[in-house]
């Protein structure tokens, strides 16, 4: 008898229904690794004269902080950050530029939630379209968040139509012109007779 392979199948729902956008999750989840990685070595570099008397680094990698998903423009995104540990006892701490300890969706996400706001999605109803333009795993963005995000932004446009102009000074240019709903064959008469020919 001959040995064979045995393959697993997939369930169905773990299958992908979009194998394109699953290619883009995963090129995202390693770009923003590397990223978050060269941000680490340049943190560690910088403590890298920190040593004991026996000229071991003082400031060194410790594994993970548990992974955590980031809603972007292609859904869901697992990351991992990096730790370090003091061995001092100094309290240094990494913090990634690229992925704050707080950041649980990407500015493009935020930028999307005011425009669907105005474009009359209410409250409720912003799960259901979120899940539509994002994925089935678009999860993190409830009414109550929703609602939260709102007084935000009623509060930075208050602001906003009360900020000064006193010491601002503003160029305007004004542009008028002239259009012209023609065909091609009324188009030289048309040129003739603006120019006056």
């Amino acid at each position: 008898m001959s040995e064979g392979k045995i393959i697993s199948l997939k369930k169905r729902e773990e299958i992908s229904e979009d194998p394109l956008t699953e290619l883009l999750r995963t090129g995202a989840r390693q770009l923003i690794a590397q990223a978050v990685e060269a941000e680490l070595h340049g943190f560690l570099q910088e403590f890298a004269t920190c040593t004991d008397t026996s000229g071991r680094r003082q400031v060194v990698r410790n594994g993970y902080l548990p992974e955590r998903k980031i809603q972007t423009g292609v859904g869901p995104v697992s990351v991992r950050v990096p730790k370090v540990r003091d061995k001092r006892g100094k309290g240094v701490k990494f913090n990634s530029g690229l992925l704050p300890p707080y950041l649980r969706k990407t500015k493009s996400i935020e930028e999307m939630l005011p425009w669907l706001y105005l474009k009359g999605i209410s409250t409720g109803d912003f799960q259901e379209a979120l899940q539509a333009l994002l994925g089935k795993d678009a999860t993190g963005l409830s009414s109550t968040t929703i609602s939260r995000c709102k007084r935000l932004w009623e509060t930075e446009h208050e602001q906003w139509s009360q900020r000064r102009f006193e010491n601002k000074r503003y160029v305007y240019i004004w542009a008028d012109g002239v259009y012209f709903n023609i065909r091609s064959d009324d188009a030289r008469q048309c040129i003739l007779v603006i120019i006056g020919v």
